[in-house]
């Protein structure tokens, strides 16, 4: 993610900010520019114009209201909601403070998402536009029984409907549901990569005819998904899946091998991102081998391999500090060469896909 400026006086500003800590204007991220700006209201009008080009005036998602969202609208777009608010249909229980907390963190998680797939412009019909396989979002509660029996909902995808345990959003349940899937890592940011993930294998891989290249990288999708989860939960995965999968519930099927490994394409290409915009270089004396430096644009990178290269000293290095602290990895994952050749499968669906 990228640093940005204040328009009005330039001081450095994040991608959550909603105002300036220095002149007090208001902020927001304007998704046609793909850039944060400060905003100045238009009198009466219910609308505001960019400091930096008072010709483009905007409207704020209508979830700003309740500090939800710091996104924009084109000014003259009936539509209330943000491009990534847009897609919700199923939110938490905004009259009560636990659930307009979980929905703010939620739509962090979420907003993160769309910025990627706003660079990349990748697809993202809503259900208005494609009513079978538009994509759409229910952050969904937990049922309580009658004798108080708590069941988790479910975190999925299917036909372009994504749904997100909204209970996730809560550090400790998702930190319990960790420890017990005994995974190495688990984010509500991570969710969202994985399950669009998903998504875009129905767009770009099943509906973009690449169904034969995949199974050459990942393997046979037609093989019986459900056999495929209950021997993962049963038996664990092969001795060896690590030389061929980037984790372990992507060794269960190839359509969750695919997601997987398209989630942390987004993880690396994000993270080397925010290194560059904070001028980050890693010169380790007498450890060349670690030395980089990201002089290029992750996100117009020419392959896999250029974000591969420097995101392992980078993260060999993210690893160490948390180390240092006591806290786990940062990315506790490893990329084989095997691993790689799945990056650049997904590598070559986005750049095709932008042409």
């Amino acid at each position: 993610m990228r640093l940005y400026e204040c328009d009005h006086c330039g001081q450095t500003i994040h991608f959550d900010n909603r105002s300036c800590v220095n002149c007090g204007y208001r902020l927001a991220f304007v998704p046609e520019m793909l850039a944060m700006h400060a905003l100045v209201e238009d009198e009466g009008e219910g609308t505001w114009h960019l400091v930096a080009e008072p010709a483009h005036r905007v409207r704020l998602c209508a979830n700003a209201a309740m500090d939800v969202c710091n996104w924009t609208v084109l000014a003259d777009d009936p539509h209330p909601f943000c491009p990534a608010c847009r897609h919700n249909r199923l939110v938490p229980d905004a009259s009560t403070e636990a659930g307009l907390n979980q929905w703010r963190r939620i739509s962090q998680a979420q907003r993160h998402l769309f910025y990627s797939l706003l660079c990349w412009n990748l697809p993202r019909t809503n259900r208005e536009e494609d009513p079978e396989g538009g994509l759409v979002f229910d952050f969904l509660v937990d049922e309580v029984k009658e004798d108080g029996t708590v069941v988790p909902a479910m975190t999925g995808h299917e036909d372009g409907l994504i749904a997100i345990r909204a209970a996730e959003a809560d550090d400790a349940t998702r930190e319990q549901v960790r420890a017990l899937m005994n995974e190495p890592y688990r984010t509500m940011l991570g969710h969202f990569r994985h399950e669009i993930g998903h998504y875009m294998w129905d767009k770009l891989v099943r509906d973009g005819g690449r169904l034969d290249e995949f199974r050459s990288v990942f393997g046979d999708e037609s093989l019986d998904y459900a056999g495929a989860l209950r021997r993962n939960y049963e038996q664990g995965p092969l001795p060896d899946w690590q030389e061929f999968f980037i984790s372990t519930y992507a060794s269960t099927h190839p359509w969750e091998d695919f997601a997987e490994t398209f989630a942390h394409y987004l993880h690396i290409v994000d993270t080397l991102e925010t290194a560059r915009s904070y001028g980050m270089s890693i010169e380790p004396q007498q450890h060349e081998e670690l030395a980089v430096e990201v002089a290029f644009n992750p996100y117009s990178a020419w392959s896999a391999g250029q974000l591969v290269s420097a995101w392992v000293p980078f993260s060999v290095a993210l690893n160490s500090l948390h180390r240092s602290m006591g806290v786990p990895d940062l990315y506790p994952f490893i990329l084989t060469t095997v691993v790689v050749g799945k990056l650049e499968f997904v590598h070559r669906l986005i750049r095709d896909r932008q042409g």
